[in-house]
């Protein structure tokens, strides 16, 4: 059940740090992880404790779903070519990232509205990922203040939606530096919403619009209801906008919409005017052309995060890992980041052997919120850290850092 208790319920020592399914390891497992052995099991398991448009919403893509459908695809397109007799004890999958040494590959990627998912979902997402050593992106499209997600971990990162209006965005600058963040993830795959057509077809809206069909799902999953949208207001009151500008945005239940004005304004130059004002590491996310890639390097951007935002915004949209080499090969020394479709630890090393420096993932983490908090979160990071150390050892490599592209072949 998702209650404010979960993010806390279970402590840390409680999740394992082998995803191994021998019958004393299950002994040692709380009952319900005992069917959590892969990240597509928490979606499965928080299917069953959602209403079918909250559901929708965390997993649809847009119009024919091919963008989405696309990510997975290219990772089942690439094959191994491990290599044999090599001495791979003493395993290290630490990754060095803007002069922080996390302890995986692999981080928390924004999600927009997950408080509205799972009860203080931000807060949950944040504590796993300090209590596991990786890093977490707040999306500004998130319900908690971005300074309460900071106090939760001083090592998040924040992703922002910018419009294109230079004094707006200093201002929420200015927020995010006053409140401690260290970096800033710029976002340029949305100049508008994609036309996710699942979000009309199950009766979710923005902001939410209670309509029978609404009150009746939402009255069928009473975990949800009593667990993350009552609880939600009766100890931080109505949830809103916290994050989108400097001020505070709107209810999310109200008749006003979160602002989006003018984003499709947003260009280059602004992002030129960011990188002069901002201090910290600046990562700009959702290309998929390398030569917006190299635009991002020339302009200083630290990192750049290849995506497709998960197949949500234009249909049939190239799966981001089809371009990472060819960007990773002239990166200068701008990291090379991506997400869109990574579920398995074989995933994360097919990406780091095309160039990748780092992956984040975000619906399976989301997923482990619904299921059990930050508890679940951490044993859904156990479970991928066990596959990658399995991985590593299997491809004749002790660390993420020596792979490279004769590992693979496409098919």
């Amino acid at each position: 059940m998702t209650t404010p208790a979960n993010s806390s319920s279970l402590p840390t020592a409680a999740v394992p740090h082998s995803a191994a399914v021998s019958p004393s390891v299950a002994k040692k497992l709380p009952r319900q992880f005992r069917d959590l052995l892969a990240l597509d099991d928490f979606e499965r398991h928080a299917r069953r404790r959602l209403p079918n448009m909250i559901y929708q919403y965390v997993a649809g893509g847009v119009e024919t779903g091919q963008g989405i459908a696309g990510n997975f695809d290219a990772y089942q397109r690439f094959k191994f070519i491990p290599r044999m007799f090599r001495d791979v004890s003493g395993r290290d999958q630490s990754v060095n990232l803007f002069g922080h040494r996390y302890q995986h590959p692999f981080g928390v990627a924004p999600l927009g509205g997950a408080s509205f998912v799972a009860y203080q979902a931000d807060i949950a997402l944040a504590r796993a990922a300090r209590s596991m050593n990786v890093p977490m992106i707040l999306s500004a499209s998130s319900l908690v203040k971005l300074e309460d997600v900071h106090a939760a971990n001083p090592d998040a990162w924040f992703q922002a939606y910018l419009a294109g209006d230079q004094p707006r965005i200093d201002r929420l600058v200015d927020r995010v530096e006053a409140a401690g963040y260290q970096t800033l993830v710029v976002t340029g795959d949305t100049p508008m919403l994609g036309n996710r057509e699942h979000n009309t077809r199950s009766g979710f809206s923005m902001p939410i619009k209670i309509t029978p069909k609404v009150a009746f799902e939402s009255a069928m999953n009473p975990r949800w209801l009593l667990g993350t949208v009552a609880q939600t207001f009766l100890r931080h009151g109505a949830p809103h906008f916290e994050n989108t500008d400097a001020e505070r945005g709107p209810p999310m239940m109200s008749s006003k919409v979160r602002n989006t004005n003018a984003r499709d304004k947003l260009c280059w130059k602004n992002v030129e005017a960011i990188r002069k004002k901002w201090r910290g590491n600046l990562v700009i996310k959702g290309l998929m052309s390398p030569q917006d890639a190299f635009i991002a390097r020339d302009l200083g951007a630290d990192a750049v995060i290849l995506s497709n935002h998960g197949g949500r915004q234009l249909d049939h949209t190239i799966p981001p890992l089809y371009t990472l080499a060819e960007i990773a090969a002239a990166k200068g020394d701008m990291k090379v980041i991506i997400d869109s479709g990574i579920r398995r630890g074989t995933d994360v090393m097919k990406a780091m052997a095309l160039g990748a420096d780092f992956v984040f993932l975000g619906r399976p983490f989301l997923y482990a919120t619904v299921v059990a908090g930050q508890a679940g979160v951490e044993h859904a990071m156990g479970i991928l850290r066990d596959e990658i150390d399995r991985d590593l050892a299997l491809l004749g490599v002790r660390t993420p850092g020596e792979l490279d592209g004769s590992y693979l072949r496409k098919l």
